[in-house]
């Protein structure tokens, strides 16, 4: 691994950067999606219908993102260690 990526510095700026691009990635799907079910013709203004049908768009959208978030946080990670059987480890 370079110098550069080991840098926390240069770490927490790829972490920052990555945060970004997933959080435009998410805005840009919520967009498409409630566009797609709530826009049938485009117009220069919102009726108060298409404006209700966004808003509860984007909270099922992000209140579906939040479960899954929330279950897969929940669910265990397999152990890494090595193979368990019977409680005991076995060396391969």
């Amino acid at each position: 691994m370079s110098a550069a990526l080991q840098d926390p510095v240069v770490q927490q700026f790829v972490a920052i950067e990555t945060q970004k691009q997933r959080f435009q990635g998410l805005v840009h799907e919520m967009t498409g999606r409630c566009w797609d079910a709530c826009i049938g013709n485009p117009s220069t203004k919102l009726d108060s219908k298409t404006e209700n049908c966004i808003r509860n768009c984007v909270d099922r959208f992000l209140d579906t993102s939040n479960f899954v978030v929330n279950r897969l946080e929940a669910t265990p990670i397999p152990d890494s260690t090595p193979e368990k059987k019977s409680g005991f480890i076995f060396d391969n």
